[in-house]
């Protein structure tokens, strides 16, 4: 009863939180980004690279929704158009695809604002960190498939290589599109959220999300399965949006605060 009460204070802060974040409507503004914006990008990306590497990154991703097998060889709405050539896609094409795709990431850096209520930053100082954050997205996009099975090593080291990776990944997401407004430290609550939550996330996905592509597509052709993954995406970011606001609320508690503020004592004053 008295753990309730004292927690109570707490649950309500973070509530409010959510509110204010608008977590379904940030959520649901980022799958769109991510499903129209940045997964076109990757398609044109990897229209350019080696074979290995293509095969890789549709391994990958397959791995990130807990796909695989026939519905992702027969219904492959994510990776379709991977096998594209250069000259198909055309410079115009590609470049269009990249200046689009800094729109998602645009949404990522209004997600961090938003949950740290600080303002926009100007485009002259983030607009080298959106093209850095999707390089480097990228990169760690195609080593998901072997990072799941830790090289080599097993599934179950897999999934702890993946949750660390997947941690430190928000973690500097954060730090970088506040174009370090925020220092490190309280920024790792909301990393080990979101972080964490998506990899649980799309571990439990790939209990039901196969049966749900299969039949929606059955039901309703391929306009099936993209309805199937664009709601897998809200839910994704659902995790995410959420995990960054509520990591803001425990960064400000006392428990949190007595190892953070010495962090952030000297990081200003070694700016100042």
């Amino acid at each position: 009863m008295a753990i309730a009460e004292a927690a109570r204070p707490l649950v309500a802060r973070i509530g409010r939180q959510l509110v204010r974040v608008t977590v379904l409507d940030m959520a649901t503004r980022l799958a769109a980004q991510a499903f129209l914006a940045a997964l076109p990008m990757l398609i044109a990306v990897a229209s350019l690279c080696p074979a290995p590497v293509r095969h890789e990154m549709r391994r990958s991703l397959h791995t990130l929704i807990g796909t695989s097998g026939p519905v992702a060889a027969d219904g492959d709405v994510l990776t379709r158009g991977m096998d594209e050539s250069f000259y198909n896609w055309g410079a115009v094409g590609l470049l269009v695809a990249l200046l689009s795709a800094t729109s998602f990431t645009r949404a990522l850096q209004r997600l961090c604002e938003r949950a740290w209520e600080l303002p926009r930053s100007g485009v002259r100082y983030v607009a080298w960190r959106w093209a850095l954050w999707l390089a480097v997205w990228i990169a760690l996009l195609v080593l998901q498939g072997s990072m799941h099975r830790a090289f080599g090593a097993g599934a179950v080291l897999g999934v702890t290589l993946q949750a660390v990776e997947s941690v430190l990944m928000w973690w500097w997401t954060q730090h970088l599109l506040l174009a370090g407004r925020v220092p490190w430290l309280p920024l790792l609550p909301g990393a080990l959220l979101a972080g964490g939550g998506v990899v649980a996330f799309c571990v439990t996905s790939g209990v039901w999300l196969p049966r749900a592509l299969r039949v929606s597509e059955q039901r309703y052709g391929p306009l099936g399965s993209v309805f199937t993954l664009l709601s897998w995406l809200i839910v994704f970011f659902t995790v995410v949006v959420a995990g960054v606001a509520i990591g803001r609320v425990l960064a400000q508690e006392e428990f949190v605060r007595r190892w953070t503020e010495p962090a952030v004592r000297q990081s200003v004053c070694r700016k100042s």
